[in-house]
């Protein structure tokens, strides 16, 4: 609802220069917040250190804290001196299973885990946001809280985390929250730039996993037992068969076989495969179709052979990421164009995939695109990758829209 004009009119205005300039003095520290987090990557619902090191920054800021919030997670509340609405700003703390090659100084010191998909940007801008914020404190519309969330790449199978955790556990509720705000940097738009939609923006995500029976035996004597390696590589290529010639070709959709696993030994007949995958779509009922596809078809291939498969979906998945079109044209789009004028682009909706979604169950979400990559430095590298790096360039940016999209909100009253 919109307040009425003459309190609308009253409301101080977004403080832009003023928010350029306390986020220009904050690079330093933001640069070295991302590289101490980003040398120090912890995985999913085990991010003690970096939950640790939110929650002390938070409270030096004089914010109020709770920690931990969904395990590892962190909730920090700004009250502003200015009566008005509620607002969230959310950035997400986890780091991935991957080695990295980044020849960096601040390199990652965890073997096996990198943070390849900029959480540690994330984290270090939103930390920029609250300082910028709290040194306005006194004239701030209202109430930002910022929400830092563990478990973004996923809880471990068999535990909760992530977005979902922290709405169950009232991270929206007190204070009550009227629209959340998202980041993510990556290489789909140049530093500089910030890439927006008002409507689907991430595709919905869904993992599975496949399991193939077969039977032991010599590998010179296939004929007696049942080969389910074989059997895969045919589901494999089934699979891709519902997705290119069983679903309307205007509907955006992807199946990805990540991983197939099978057998002990180079002469021996494997007595199970097991394939994991992903299935990421824009749409409810696409979903839906091809998930009861795939059921039909796993089967059916097992049976032609003469065994049995299982599909399992491992969880709920997460359901496309859509702006609301409102908070884009009211808000959001007006706010990324103060900060970054002609840089803020329309772009086309991507197939990856995020848990933001759960923060829209309680108010009405809005999520862009952050600009990392410049090519001229070599910083090019797509999310997920053990290359992956991003321009330090774009976290003042990063910090001035996150502050922004909280300030217009507020000052707007909606």
């Amino acid at each position: 609802m919109l307040l009425p004009l003459a309190l609308l009119a009253a409301l101080p205005a977004v403080p832009d220069a003023e928010i350029r300039a306390a986020a220009e003095r904050i690079r330093p520290a933001a640069v070295a917040v991302r590289r101490d987090l980003h040398a120090h990557p912890e995985l999913s619902n085990r991010e003690e250190r970096t939950g640790h090191l939110v929650a002390e920054r938070l409270r030096g800021l004089g914010l109020e804290v709770r920690y931990p919030v969904a395990k590892t997670g962190v909730v920090g509340i700004l009250r502003g001196g200015r009566p008005g609405g509620g607002v969230a700003l959310r950035a997400d703390i986890d780091a991935l299973p991957i080695e990295e090659t980044n020849a960096l100084s601040f390199r990652s010191q965890t073997p096996g885990v990198m943070h390849a998909c900029g959480h540690d940007a994330h984290t270090a801008i939103l930390l920029g946001a609250a300082e910028v914020l709290a040194g306005f404190k006194a004239r701030l519309p209202g109430t930002v809280v910022f929400l830092f969330q563990p478990a973004e790449e996923g809880a471990p199978e068999g535990e909760e985390g992530g977005a979902s955790l922290m709405v169950k556990e009232g991270a929206l509720d007190d204070p009550k929250v009227e629209a959340v705000f998202g980041l993510h940097v990556g290489s789909w738009v140049k530093v500089g730039q910030a890439g927006w939609t008002d409507g689907p923006i991430f595709a919905s995500s869904d993992t599975f996993r496949i399991e193939v029976e077969g039977k032991t035996v010599h590998g010179a004597q296939p004929h007696m037992g049942i080969d389910p390696v074989p059997i895969a590589a045919e589901l494999v290529q089934a699979l891709q068969l519902i997705v290119s010639r069983q679903v309307d070709g205007r509907q955006p959709r992807v199946l990805t076989i990540g991983r197939i696993e099978g057998g002990t030994r180079f002469n021996i007949i494997a007595g199970r495969v097991t394939m994991d995958g992903t299935l990421r779509t824009h749409d409810a009922t696409v979903r839906s179709e091809i998930k009861a596809r795939m059921a039909r078809t796993v089967k059916g291939v097992a049976e032609a052979h003469g065994t049995t498969a299982t599909l399992r979906f491992l969880d709920e998945g997460n359901p496309p990421t859509v702006n609301d079109a409102a908070l884009a044209r009211d808000v959001a789009v007006p706010a990324l164009r103060r900060v970054f004028g002609e840089g803020a682009v329309r772009v086309e909706p991507q197939m990856v995939a995020e848990d933001f979604p759960a923060f829209g169950e309680k108010a009405p979400t809005f999520y862009f695109l952050l600009g990392t990559r410049n090519d001229a430095r070599g910083i090019a590298s797509v999310n997920h990758t053990a290359a992956f790096d991003v321009d330090e360039d774009a976290l003042p940016l990063g910090v001035r829209a996150m502050a922004t999209l909280a300030w217009q909100f507020l000052a707007r009253g909606l």
